[in-house]
């Protein structure tokens, strides 16, 4: 079953060890937006996470007809120290499952998003898709993430780094191809504007990129595929909505926050 592109998507926002009775796309809960935390206090609770914190994402196609959700739960909150022990990093540990319209479980990760000083990090494996790897079978894949940047304060016009999943893959004596999904040329084009979600309305930044997935087999060869990519950001939150479109320029796919649940 080939699973949505979106898998590979900022953002945001996170999830989980899969549910044993996980609720329908049709019916996921709607609740109010909680005021937003002052962006000052943003990295002790890097977008208002907090343990065992859950948040869903409802997934569509570009005719708006459901193709499943995306569940972040909150496992751990912790901090990291430099090693000159001058700068804190809080630390975000999540499981992320996606599900299909009846409710299967289609993956799981786990991922770790952190924030510093004035700017959260999302883990570069929310970019991945695991479809670019069932064409290699028993292979070694090593992961090397790249984060990627979300200003608690963003600024209009702005360059924001590139960041996703580059997965080298192997067998014990060879190297075999290199696959990545990146986030590139990313800007911040406008806002802040209200957009409103079933988890409630929330001012977005609206941020512009290009999603590059390419496999590379040997130094001169490459398969590439780009899209365009609409994230709409809230600072306090993270990414609520979503979009991407085709190479034919119409949108293809949606994700929207659809609920946000406090730890239990």
């Amino acid at each position: 079953m080939k699973l949505p592109a979106l898998l590979a998507l900022p953002l945001l926002a996170l999830a989980a060890r899969a549910q044993t009775t996980p609720p329908s796309p049709d019916t996921a809960t709607t609740v109010a937006s909680a005021p937003e935390p002052a962006v000052e206090t943003a990295c002790a609770h890097p977008f208002g996470l907090y343990d065992n914190m859950e948040l869903v994402y409802r997934l569509t196609n570009g005719a708006s007809k459901p193709t499943g959700e995306l569940r972040y739960r909150v496992v751990r909150l912790g901090s990291e120290l430099n090693k000159k022990k001058t700068r804190t990093t809080t630390t975000v540990l999540l499981k992320s499952g996606l599900y299909d319209v009846k409710n299967r479980l289609l993956h799981q990760q786990d991922l770790t998003f952190r924030c510093s000083r004035d700017t959260t990090f999302t883990d570069g494996l929310t970019q991945f898709n695991p479809e670019s790897l069932k064409s290699f079978r028993e292979r070694i894949f090593d992961f090397a993430p790249i984060n990627i940047a979300w200003p608690n304060r963003p600024t209009i016009g702005s360059r924001l780094p590139d960041g996703g999943s580059v997965v080298q893959v192997r067998s014990s004596a060879v190297d075999i191809a290199k696959v990545s999904t990146l986030a590139q040329k990313r800007r911040v084009v406008s806002g802040p504007e209200a957009v409103k979600t079933p988890a409630g309305t929330f001012q977005c930044y609206k941020v512009e990129s290009e999603r590059e997935s390419s496999t590379k087999a040997r130094a001169d060869v490459a398969f590439r595929t780009t899209v365009r990519v609409i994230d709409y950001y809230a600072p306090a939150v993270g990414v609520v909505k979503t979009e991407i479109f085709g190479k034919n320029g119409k949108l293809a796919e949606t994700r929207t926050l659809a609920a946000i649940s406090k730890g239990k």
